[in-house]
């Protein structure tokens, strides 16, 4: 009871969180020149587009032993306390931040503590700091990437170094909190250690990359975290045509985990679009209204760089230059822009507010349908999608938790659903309504 208690105790003072968005920044493609100041002039367009946080892949500069491709991984650090210089100076990233603060913006840091690169300054001046392979002496390669090496938290040094380095970014860049890198591979009890002192300097937001399915421990430190099993139930779901019920079954599952924590709903991020495809590759049509869902459903919206684009084809290199093609308006902006705003402002869509009940919603079309109502006292947001390829599928809500008017969200037409609740949707279609 203790330990959940003071778990609760620091969350406190980031209550933002529960209506903010994240905004994935991939800064090296965003602009041509791939640095800091070139990224500022996005601003005006992400705030206009309704995006709440701004979370910066690695900042800190890339090991060059072992590097892949001509200017390495992100998350192959060589100093957590320095800027890459392919991006521009520590002066030029606190003046972003410093921006993006003055316009509404939170800024989170991707964090990595699970390893580093193979140059790392501490491979010299701590290597006990590092994991040894056994069999060859040196250093231990992280999983499945040679580029890579495993950092050592049965050191009580390391882990107060580690703090010290991510104390260095709050103190100094003033960022709001951290999205931390593979955080299920680094022991629960360093962010059990970690987290309190952090917060002590400034509260701060947590966003976990890992499953809380798989790993409920964590939703004790972390804010909010990933909804991998999601993400690839709905592209088995879409390849393999399976039952819409497995998708029920699962967000069940999700909803017992409660509302101290909260998940990250999104359909692609950096390892996804480069990696396995763009969100079109793996849902074809069905990432509209998967988009729709993660901006509705209970939790807090993850959009990466370029999605409003949209990048229908197009794999982001991730060791090389690969600049993004910027439209003068991207063609899902103004679709965003309704839907992001609508989470940060409805009391219905808050994420992990325990006044909020999510209903699914019967229909006479419950295989292809997936309806549900999110209310919150006697405001409620409706949500109609069609998980499916039948054009024009006509078929009613039969469920008693919808009724009134009701407004809808993006063409501003009344409907009062006292009456009848008889509905007809294009496939992949979807409906947003407030009350």
């Amino acid at each position: 009871m203790k330990e959940k208690s003071t778990a609760r105790a620091q969350k406190e003072g980031t209550d933002w969180k529960h209506t903010t968005s994240i905004y994935e920044v991939n800064l090296r493609q965003y602009t041509a020149a791939g640095t800091f100041n070139a990224f500022a002039a996005a601003l005006p367009r992400l705030k206009e587009m309704g995006i709440q946080t701004l979370w910066f892949m690695p900042v800190t500069p890339i090991a060059k032993e072992k590097r892949k491709g001509t200017l390495g991984s992100y998350y192959a650090c060589s100093d957590y306390t320095a800027v890459n210089p392919e991006f521009g100076t520590m002066q030029d990233f606190q003046q972003l931040v410093k921006q993006a603060h003055a316009m509404g913006f939170k800024v989170i840091l991707d964090w990595v503590a699970n390893h580093t690169g193979w140059g790392h300054v501490w491979t010299v001046s701590h290597p006990e700091y590092y994991l040894k392979d056994s069999t060859t002496g040196t250093f231990k390669v992280a999983s499945g990437m040679d580029d890579i090496i495993e950092l050592n938290y049965g050191n009580p040094a390391l882990r107060k170094a580690m703090i010290d380095a991510m104390k260095y970014w709050v103190t100094e860049a003033a960022i709001d909190g951290f999205r931390c890198d593979l955080a299920s591979w680094v022991e629960l009890d360093f962010w059990k250690e970690a987290r309190p002192q952090l917060d002590a300097v400034k509260p701060l937001f947590w966003l976990g990359e890992y499953d809380e399915l798989e790993n409920p421990d964590y939703g004790r430190v972390f804010d909010a975290s990933y909804s991998w099993k999601w993400m690839h139930k709905t592209e088995d779901f879409f390849r393999q045509k399976q039952p819409l019920s497995g998708l029920y079954d699962l967000l069940l599952q999700y909803n017992t985990i409660g509302d101290s924590s909260m998940r990250a709903w999104f359909t692609s991020n950096h390892d996804e679009n480069s990696w396995n495809g763009t969100e079109y590759e793996k849902y074809g049509p069905l990432a509209i209204p998967l988009a729709v869902f993660s901006c509705t459903w209970n939790g807090i919206p993850l959009i990466y760089s370029g999605q409003e684009i949209p990048l229908k084809d197009k794999r982001l290199q991730f060791f090389d230059k690969d600049p993004i093609r910027w439209p003068e308006k991207p063609a899902l902006h103004d679709f965003y822009k309704i839907l992001l705003h609508l989470h940060a402002t409805h009391p219905a869509l808050k994420g992990g507010d325990p006044d909020v009940t999510t209903f699914k919603l019967s229909t006479t079309a419950d295989d292809r349908i997936f309806a549900y109502l999110r209310r919150n006292g006697s405001r409620e947001v409706l949500v109609v999608l069609n998980f499916s390829d039948a054009s024009n599928l006509r078929f009613d809500i039969t469920d008693a938790h919808l009724t009134g008017p009701f407004n809808d969200a993006f063409s501003g037409a009344a409907r009062d659903f006292s009456a009848t609740r008889n509905f007809e949707i294009p496939a992949y279609g979807y409906f947003v309504y407030v009350k």
